[in-house]
């Protein structure tokens, strides 16, 4: 009725093939149930450190050199030099090191004799993918092997195995003053004894424990497309896909056209399918890679005081193609035809006047019959091509920048309305899907099939549009149209009475406001003085002796003739 069990050997995997029987009798059936799974490795295997500085190593004291000796490990860098491994003696030498990234190198050297063996892989070594490292020295011969299929056996020398036998310090990485290991490197194991990288690397300067590149935590400044690059001492960002350019593919790439000036970017047919060649040989320049394109993404940024004029326009080797033109008023305006229409499908993104001076950003995708238009920061807008429509751009053929010069049929309206005198202003970070016209136009470097005609100047265009989202109309108290807001301004005058209500109000908190300031400036200065202040007497002498303070004046006065009345009285009020 069951039948389970677990599969606990390595030698028992894969499972290719579950074979169940007694299934030809009527009403029976079989279940089949897998799990939980529950995956135990060598923790040896996966003992990794990683090597952020070329000046950085791992040592580890007191290790034996024996007579036979067998080393093994796994190593993976993007560098062409570094020293792997190394044991430093007073006279005795163990060193392994990458040169030239496809060339392993080991020498021994005892007392007078030194042995070196180099493999060379056809393959490079410096690919960042994990490489096998496999050496050994015995009585009769020392064999160097990469990856289990190159090596090179030597016949070691007389005697010797004797003189290497002592004990050293090792070092993972080479010393101070030579050429450092950047990289990875995990299962370490010499004579049978695997050395824990990962504790070492936590109290090692410039190693970290584990294998985990910088990519893993910092990807996300590569941005626009940027693809983050592994290197073991940091990072880099491989902006070839992108329209942008710099350290974090942030930099516009864009350039000013004059009267007539034309960027051509074509895509060559090899065999049914659009190619650009091998992508290396174009300093990994991408391609569109398909022939017939059912969706594709337009982005590009523009700046002009001047119109009508042609933007952009894609032709391909049939009739259908897609352009985005400047029309007379300055507005918008992208055309689709793509066969199975009498007409181009026509979109007018927008009816302001885009040749205003300002960079403006485009954002077309399509998708099947679905098109997504978005400019600047304002909302996605969607549109939906006829029925009648194909919804293949069949043979993409070239992209043109500010003019167009091409043979066979092509939208008279296209020519006759917008293609003279051409475009003048700045285009910047154009792209279409994956290709980058003009990036290629303008990086020298880059071995592409693009043509310039005129003059074309590097140019950042200016500012960037802003990308933030709108606020919705509804909640937006500064546009006039807003649901609920109410501008008495716009269209009436306030009435008389109001006016005169508004202006007693406002005096009346004026006055209100001085009153209350008054009073705080007294209250302050009495604070101020309350504890201030001078007196000055002048009291007649013999005070002491006289009955009052008249009869002390006139003793102290014989002149005083003045009689005191002693029925005269204070009152105090």
């Amino acid at each position: 009725m069951e039948d389970a069990g677990l599969l606990v050997y390595k030698d028992h995997l894969p499972v290719n093939t579950v074979v169940i029987g007694d299934t030809s009798r009527s009403g029976s059936e079989a279940k089949l149930t897998v799990g939980p799974l529950k995956c135990q490795g060598d923790r040896n295997f996966w003992n990794a450190a990683s090597f952020n500085s070329p000046a950085s190593s791992l040592h580890f004291k007191y290790f034996q050199i024996e007579s036979s000796t067998d080393i093994s490990f796994y190593f993976k860098t993007s560098s062409n030099y570094g020293v792997l491994l190394e044991n430093l003696g007073a006279n005795n030498l163990l060193h392994i090191e990458i040169r030239e990234g496809s060339m392993v190198l080991l020498s021994f050297d005892f007392g007078k004799n030194r042995m070196e063996l180099t493999v060379q892989t056809p393959k490079p070594l410096n690919d960042d993918q994990w490489h096998r490292v496999e050496a050994e020295k015995n009585t009769k011969e020392a064999v160097l092997q990469i990856d289990g299929h190159y090596r090179e056996v030597k016949a070691t020398p007389p005697l010797g195995h004797t003189e290497l036998e002592f004990y050293s310090d090792l070092y993972i990485g080479a010393l101070s003053g030579q050429r450092g290991f950047l990289g990875c490197m995990r299962s370490l194991k010499i004579n049978g004894i695997f050395f824990d990288l990962e504790e070492r690397a936590k109290v090692t300067p410039g190693v970290k424990p584990g294998c985990q590149g910088h990519c893993s935590t910092y990807k996300m400044h590569c941005r626009n497309g940027g693809r983050c690059v592994e290197q073991y001492n940091g990072y880099s960002c491989d902006c070839s896909l992108s329209a942008y350019d710099g350290p974090f593919c942030t930099d516009d790439v864009g350039g000013y056209f004059e009267a007539g000036t034309m960027v051509r970017y074509d895509f060559l047919l090899d065999h049914g399918g659009l190619l650009l060649g091998d992508p290396r040989s174009f300093s990994n320049l991408a391609y569109l890679g398909e022939t017939n394109l059912t969706q594709e993404e337009l982005v590009f940024s523009f700046s002009t005081y001047s119109a009508p004029s042609i933007l952009v326009y894609i032709s391909s080797r049939t009739q259908d193609y897609m352009a985005v033109v400047l029309r007379h008023n300055g507005s918008l305006q992208v055309r689709y035809s793509l066969g199975g229409l009498v007409e181009p499908y026509t979109i007018d993104i927008d009816h302001r006047n885009m040749a205003n001076g300002q960079p403006h950003s485009v954002n077309i995708t399509r998708n099947l019959r679905e098109i997504r238009l978005q400019l600047d920061h304002y909302t996605v807008s969607t549109h939906t091509l006829p029925e009648s429509s194909d919804t293949q751009f069949s043979l993409v053929k070239s992209i043109f920048l500010g003019k167009v010069y091409e043979t066979g049929q092509i939208d008279p309206i296209l020519i006759e309305r917008y293609n003279s005198p051409g475009f003048v202003g700045c285009l910047s970070r154009v792209q279409l899907n994956n290709v980058a016209p003009l990036k290629a136009a303008l990086r020298s470097g880059m071995t592409a099939p693009v043509s310039i005609h005129g003059i074309l100047v590097q140019s950042n265009c200016g500012a960037s549009p802003l990308t933030i989202t709108p606020m919705p109309l509804a909640s937006d108290l500064w546009q006039i149209e807003a649901g609920g807001a109410v501008f008495p301004f716009k269209d009436e005058k306030i009435g008389g009475d109001a006016a005169h209500q508004n202006f007693a109000v406002i005096a009346g908190i004026i006055s209100l406001v001085i009153l209350t300031v008054l009073c705080f400036m007294v209250f302050v200065i009495r604070h101020m003085f309350r504890h201030k202040g001078s007196y000055h007497t002048n009291e007649a002498k013999g005070a002491d002796s006289a009955n009052c303070a008249d009869a002390a004046i006139i003793v102290n006065d014989p002149a005083f003739t003045e009689t005191i009345d002693e029925s005269k009285k204070e009152w105090f009020i």
